[in-house]
């Protein structure tokens, strides 16, 4: 069974978690213990470890997220309706690739269940085995990265914390519809890469553009099936990690933005967190972010793709060439834009479908310009 691949929460959590108060949130969650497994029909989040750090040099300490268990069990949680289990850990593997199989198999098994993940690496390069537990779903997925790299690597490079991306392209099956990353600092990548980025018609947003405007990030998330976010992206003076140190990133406020965002979003089906230093500072940070998560969660609307499209207000724009639909949630205010379905038989789409946009690009559209993120949508949906 897939879940025996997970080691039971030890006995150091399950002590403290004794101590705190019925209303903190280590009060209220299911354990996996020697004792027992949690009902996987019953819960909605899963946090899962996975202490694999073989594939990324920076990281000089073994992974340990004891500090980063207590930290968010410690906490209040909000006006919560959702049922979260802590799985335990995934151990290293007698080689990184058993590690992957391990955590493909516990990850898929988990969103087949309509269970979220919440997986604590660890090193970025596990977002390939989140990645390759979409196999089984038989769906085209659309990844976002919080990065301040795109993690390029060569083609017959072993795949690492800094090279998982040109993995998750070239590998069959490939069921990569879109990749966005957010947050990425040029110093930290080649022009050769921008470029690629821009080839690929994947999206990239650089971390100044979304400090300014962090409403930005939000449609992409919206759009998301899994979100990996690379712990490097924060600023060392709000993470606390001074080991691999970093004096411009995400603030911490940004960082728990972009995780609400994410959790909010009715498609993100997995979450990671990575890259951790095993210092007590950035476990802080963990914490918050699988907070806000989680907070993001209780707040889904079941929007499109779970809605239907009646509950819409439609605003049709005439340009030049063709028109272009919107729509707008009378629910929430949030904006669609449709990509329309071109038979030419080579679709990765079948079908007409929405894609998460902004206002701004609505008026975009009303002064003529086509909104970058459909033209990408629409040449890649050719492909």
């Amino acid at each position: 069974m897939e879940f025996d691949f997970l080691e039971p929460v030890n006995e150091g959590i399950l002590k403290f978690i004794s101590s705190l108060s019925s209303q903190e949130l280590g009060s209220k969650i299911v354990l996996h213990t020697q004792d027992q497994f949690p009902d996987i029909s019953k819960i909605t989040i899963a946090i899962v470890g996975v202490l694999e750090d073989r594939r990324n040099i920076d990281i000089v300490n073994e992974v340990n997220l004891t500090a980063v268990r207590k930290k968010l069990y410690g906490m209040f949680p909000g006006n919560w309706d959702a049922s979260i289990a802590d799985l335990g850990d995934i151990l290293a593997g007698d080689s990184v690739e058993d590690t992957y199989f391990a955590l493909k198999k516990v990850t898929s098994a988990l969103i087949k269940n309509k269970v979220i993940p919440i997986v604590l690496g660890g090193s970025q390069d596990l977002t390939y085995a989140l990645y390759r537990a979409y196999d089984d779903l038989e769906q085209m997925v659309n990844m976002v990265a919080v990065d301040n790299r795109f993690d390029f690597g060569k083609e017959n490079e072993t795949v690492s914390a800094n090279s998982y991306l040109t993995k998750i392209i070239i590998d069959e099956p490939n069921n990569l519809f879109n990749y966005c990353n957010i947050g990425y600092q040029t110093y930290y990548n080649s022009q050769e890469e921008i470029d690629l980025i821009e080839k690929l018609f994947f999206d990239a947003y650089r971390l100044g553009e979304i400090s300014n405007n962090i409403a930005l990030a939000e449609p992409v998330f919206r759009d998301a099936d899994l979100v990996s976010i690379d712990l490097n992206s924060v600023k060392s003076s709000a993470s606390g990690n001074n080991i691999n140190f970093e004096p411009n990133g995400f603030n911490g406020k940004e960082i728990c933005a972009l995780a609400r965002y994410a959790g909010i979003s009715d498609k993100v089906s997995s979450f990671g967190i990575f890259n951790h230093n095993n210092t007590v500072y950035e476990s802080a940070m963990i914490a918050q972010i699988i907070w806000y998560f989680i907070e993001g969660y209780h707040y889904r609307s079941k929007e499109y793709p779970f809605g239907s499209r009646t509950n819409y207000l439609k605003y049709i724009v005439p340009m030049e060439d063709e028109e272009l639909i919107f729509y707008k949630s009378d629910k929430t205010d949030r904006w669609w834009i449709e990509i329309p379905f071109e038979s030419n038989g080579h679709n990765k789409l079948k079908r007409n479908t929405l894609l998460p946009c902004s206002y701004d690009e609505y008026l975009c559209a009303c002064n003529q310009e086509l909104p970058e993120r459909w033209w990408k949508a629409q040449r890649k949906n050719a492909l």
